[in-house]
């Protein structure tokens, strides 16, 4: 499982001897090469003892979120590092221990039978106009006490036996190994920050909102359709209200349970044309208007804090920001700097091309190496040709869709690919039964009585508006005990979605090591999407660099099978402007 070129493999796979870093009681920093009889470093600052190792030398700390942005501050970078709270959480997970407190002060504890301490309160981001750039990082008010030297060797050891001690040793080793550089990802794309005009978003608000009212007012085109709804209904009615608008549609004689776009959307009335307007605008207005403008974007970035493996499945989210929800009409205020450009590059149809990686199955992966789009490839397998069959039927037996045309579509599905089907279906089984269900790199989904106090583990659920999973499959962690069919379709998702995201965190290391030596930094990424921002000049090598870093990861993950992970990959100067 270990990368050839040793770059992306594990500790115990790299010539260079690891390093481990901890921070005393009193402010220094004490540094020691993992291996038996080395002298430590004390120095006054982690950038200090990181300048004082071989260069590539993995650094092993509790925690990369509360080291690595100070030293991008001190104008040092880290080439991979050991993240000892990260991977805790993921073996806690592993052994069916979600829930337990996984700071390296916890880890410490059970190691020592002594009281487990409770993890700190995930701390809320601050916005851009309240604080300089990096100060998201540092003060951490809910960290825990620093953990000495010795018990983070002595933490480190009892991680790697109890990774020995898995049935896919090499896989969560890779696993942890990917998501510590994760992190290193996401604190470098947070000090880059996403290149945002505010004049052109300001212009942008302006020309679909209309102006401002002074006195904080909504703006006029809201105003405007304020009316214009109540006209409809022939009295007064706030919008913005859902209990206002189900009253006053049960008032016209229709019973709603709900103001969502898919409930209302049918109805014949003439408030429907401009409540559907008021509620696209009201969402731009209260989610990326004038008052996230000037929270969220300083001196020409946009600078949320990614969270790699926030969510069940290992996919990202950003704490504050609504950084994975920018709607496309917003994207038009991402502009590259002058002379530079953006690499937008969309993985494609990567969930159906790692299912067919992790069945196994010889004739999806065959299908899922052609150079050619997916769904129209499988189309030709038993649907006719018929591409928005085939897109149904694969994405059904992902997500679980059984019943209606759904089940039809699936049943041809699985005279075709008999192994990718019986897959998911054994996972959304296994769901049912309450066993733990895994990715292909050791990623655990909770059992049913552990999943409901993953919160509390450190396992932050999607935040705001950039809830994914739980929506996607109709699960969430606290009503899986008393649903189990809906955990099935959860755990049906979560072995694709979750295997995606490892070779996500795999794609994005390989992208930044084949970057390092250039001006390119990496500013963007949500899921199946990664934005580079780079000198014009630069633009064609990170186009390749994309594609390498894609094939590269799709080796390094699943191993030597016929599977592509192609991208679509536009080069522009807007966002807007990529698809």
């Amino acid at each position: 499982m270990s990368d050839p070129g040793g770059r992306l493999a594990p500790v115990s796979d790299h010539p260079t001897t690891p390093w481990a870093l901890a921070e005393t009681a009193d402010g220094q920093w004490h540094a020691t090469p993992l291996r038996p009889g080395a002298d430590r470093i004390t120095t006054a600052t982690p950038a200090e003892a990181i300048r004082s190792a071989p260069p590539g030398t993995r650094w092993v700390w509790r925690s990369t979120a509360a080291v690595y942005p100070r030293v991008l501050a001190a104008g040092t970078r880290v080439e991979r590092c050991y993240d000892i709270e990260d991977a805790e959480l993921l073996l806690l997970a592993h052994e069916g221990r979600s829930g337990e407190p996984r700071s390296a002060a916890a880890a410490w504890a059970r190691l020592n039978d002594a009281p487990v301490p409770p993890d700190p309160p995930q701390r809320a981001a601050e916005p851009a106009r309240a604080a300089a750039q990096d100060s998201l990082f540092d003060v951490d008010p809910g960290a825990t006490a620093p953990l000495p030297l010795d018990a983070l060797l002595a933490v480190h050891t009892d991680q790697a036996r109890r990774i020995a001690a898995t049935a896919h040793p090499d896989r969560l080793r890779l696993l942890t190994a990917s998501e510590s550089a994760a992190f290193l990802i996401a604190a470098e794309m947070h000090r880059a920050g996403l290149p945002w005009r505010a004049d052109v978003h300001r212009a942008l608000l302006t020309e679909l909102l209309g102006e401002r009212y002074a006195g904080g007012g909504e703006p006029r085109r809201l105003a405007e359709l304020t009316d214009e709804i109540s006209a409809a209904f022939g009295r007064r009615v706030r919008p913005d209200l859902p209990a206002d608008v189900i009253k006053a549609f049960a008032q016209a004689g229709v019973r709603l349970g709900s103001t969502r776009r898919w409930a209302i959307q049918e109805i014949d009335h003439p408030a429907v044309a401009p409540l559907l307007e008021y509620k696209k605008l009201y969402r731009i207005y209260t989610a990326h208007g004038w008052s996230w403008l000037a929270d969220w974007v300083r001196d020409g970035r946009f600078r949320p804090e990614f969270i790699p493996g926030g969510t069940l499945t290992g996919r990202w989210v950003t704490n504050g920001g609504g950084a994975l929800q920018i709607p496309k009409v917003i994207r038009r205020a991402v502009v590259a700097d002058p002379g530079w450009r953006l690499v937008v590059a969309d993985a494609d149809q990567m969930e159906p091309r790692v299912l067919a990686a992790i069945s196994r199955d010889p004739a999806f992966m065959e299908v899922a190496g052609r150079p050619e789009d997916l769904y129209t490839a499988v189309s030709r397998q038993g649907f006719s040709g018929d591409r928005d069959k085939a897109k149904i039927a694969v994405l059904g037996a992902v997500y679980g869709q059984t019943s209606g045309d759904g089940l039809k579509n699936l049943a041809a599905l699985r005279r075709r690919f008999p192994r990718a089907v019986a897959y998911v279906d054994d996972a959304a089984r296994a769901g049912e039964e309450g066993r733990l269900v895994r990715t292909w790199l050791g990623r655990t989904c909770p059992p049913p009585a552990g999943a409901a106090e993953a919160d509390e583990a450190g396992i932050p659920q999607e935040q705001g508006p950039e809830r994914a999973d739980s929506e996607d499959t109709g699960w969430t962690p606290g009503y899986a005990s008393t649903n189990t069919r809906a955990r099935g379709r959860f755990t049906r998702n979560f072995v694709v979605q979750g295997s995606a995201a490892d070779w996500a965190l795999l794609m994005l290391a390989a992208l930044r090591q084949a970057t390092a030596g250039m001006r390119a930094e990496l500013v963007f990424f949500q899921h199946d999407e990664v934005i580079v921002h780079c000198p014009a000049e630069e633009a064609e090598a990170v186009v390749e660099a994309v594609r390498a870093a894609g094939d590269r990861a799709g080796r390094i993950t699943f191993g030597d099978t016929p599977v592509r992970f192609p991208f679509t990959t536009a080069v522009v100067e807007c966002y807007a402007d990529a698809k």
